[in-house]
């Protein structure tokens, strides 16, 4: 094929923004298919056959490794050709739309390495396989909430407000506030018994708190935002209520197909994929958004737990405490 031949296969391929958004990415990081569906939010069979028609157009090659193949641009691109490419990929970088998949290209290869990090951890001496007296989840985690600041916190969809109680006990103040009245009574029972004065009670919904604007440091949504209708709402409201440099943490489930978990658990939706939770920050203005799986049920249905955090923009943070 003559250069100009070649010229018009690239415009060609480029001409289709789903091919000019896989090549804009794997110039930056061989990626596999999987990894693509997770960057763009589409299906399997659609990322791979533009990428059988990248590599028929010789821009992209693969490289197996074990199972898996991984796709990036091709080395051996003649000077002209690779010229016209990486100017029309500049081009193409430029646009707006294309800000929101470099995000996620970050947020892939950091989760990429954190699961290699996890793997040498635990073949070092086999750490966490063994028993080991006192040693527990239960017991670490009271431990790290004692070492939490004194801060404002909110628990947002906070069911009988277990962990509300745990912060409490070094906490400025924890508000409570859940939709259920009897959860609200149960709540407020609960910590008149165990005498914690800094712990307030509100009925309330997550998607219209029924706090002021700016008036917390701390708000956390734990297993709650998938019961929500409007799962960006809530996350607006916890924006909304939370001071400059003030942190929203968000543990709940990641994207599944365990149908029964409507009737079970009364649940809205079934989980979030690590995009959708990424997306409801950025869009609410929170910064230093993280998102990553940090539990993994061995029994069906396998349920995944993710984390997602981020910062309202200003002040100096809830580290810096009261």
């Amino acid at each position: 094929m003559t250069e100009r031949g070649e010229g018009w296969e690239i415009l060609r391929l480029l001409s289709d923004p789903t091919r000019a958004r896989i090549l804009n990415l794997v110039r930056r990081e061989e990626l596999s298919v999987a990894e693509l569906q997770d960057i763009l939010g589409m299906g399997q069979s659609r990322i791979s056959s533009h990428l059988a028609l990248l590599r028929q157009g010789g821009l992209v090659a693969d490289r197996r490794e074990g199972k898996r193949a991984f796709y990036g641009l091709r080395a051996d691109l003649s000077p002209a050709v690779d010229s016209l490419l990486r100017e029309a990929l500049d081009l193409v970088d430029r646009d707006a739309g294309f800000a929101e998949d470099r995000a996620n290209l970050e947020r892939v290869l950091a989760s990429r390495k954190q699961v290699a990090e996890r793997y040498f951890n635990l073949v070092a001496g086999r750490l966490g396989r063994s028993y080991c007296p006192g040693r527990s989840w239960e017991a670490i985690g009271h431990f790290l909430l004692l070492l939490a600041p004194r801060v404002r916190v909110a628990d947002l969809g906070a069911g009988e407000g277990m962990l509300g109680q745990l912060l409490a006990r070094n906490a400025e103040r924890v508000i409570c506030v859940d939709r259920s009245p009897r959860m609200v009574e149960v709540g407020r029972e609960l910590a008149a018994r165990n005498e914690i004065e800094n712990l307030e009670y509100l009925e309330g919904d997550i998607e219209a708190v029924p706090l002021p604007d700016e008036s917390v440091d701390l708000a956390f949504l734990s297993q709650a935002l998938h019961h929500a209708e409007h799962p960006g709402r809530a996350v607006r409201e916890a924006y909304r209520i939370l001071a400059p440099g003030g942190r929203l943490a968000i543990l709940d489930l990641a994207e599944h197909r365990f149908e029964k978990a409507r009737e079970l658990y009364a649940d809205t939706w079934l989980g979030f994929s690590e995009n959708e939770l990424y997306r409801f920050l950025r869009e609410a203005g929170f910064r230093s958004v993280e998102v990553t799986a940090v539990a993994r049920e061995e029994e069906e249905p396998g349920f995944v737990t993710l984390l997602a955090t981020g910062l309202r923009p200003g002040g100096a943070g809830p580290a810096a405490g009261n």
